[in-house]
């Protein structure tokens, strides 16, 4: 069964907080050089996610609309967060989840697509 309130709830941060990108898109990782983001990468302002830091965010070359989430289990930090995927069409979608099933043997994800719960990658 899917939860359109849950997707509500994201529409509801996404419209009520700035998207600050502080990783863009070709970019490498602040701590790990050999590592490029695929897609523009930051977090809403003025949110709390599970590290004490805003919900991240990949924005892609599509209208501001969350088209996905991926849920990410990392092992090394011993934490889990969900990363919200704004106007991401299906080749950003798979390069953003790329980076959480093939960059580090201790970070994990699955996406989750919006509007279809069994739909997950």
């Amino acid at each position: 069964m899917t939860n359109p309130k849950f997707w509500l709830a994201l529409d509801t941060l996404l419209a009520k907080h700035e998207i600050i990108i502080d990783r863009p898109k070709g970019t490498a990782h602040p701590k790990q050089k050999n590592f490029t983001y695929p897609l523009d990468y930051g977090y809403l302002d003025g949110t709390n996610s599970g590290d004490g830091e805003g919900i991240d965010v990949f924005v892609g070359s599509g209208e501001r609309q969350i088209d996905a989430i991926i849920v990410s289990v990392d092992t090394y930090k011993k934490d889990s967060e969900i990363k919200i995927l704004v106007g991401c069409n299906e080749e950003e979608k798979r390069a953003a989840l790329r980076i959480y099933t093939e960059t580090y043997d201790t970070l994990q994800g699955i996406l989750v697509r919006r509007g279809n719960p069994w739909n997950i990658s």
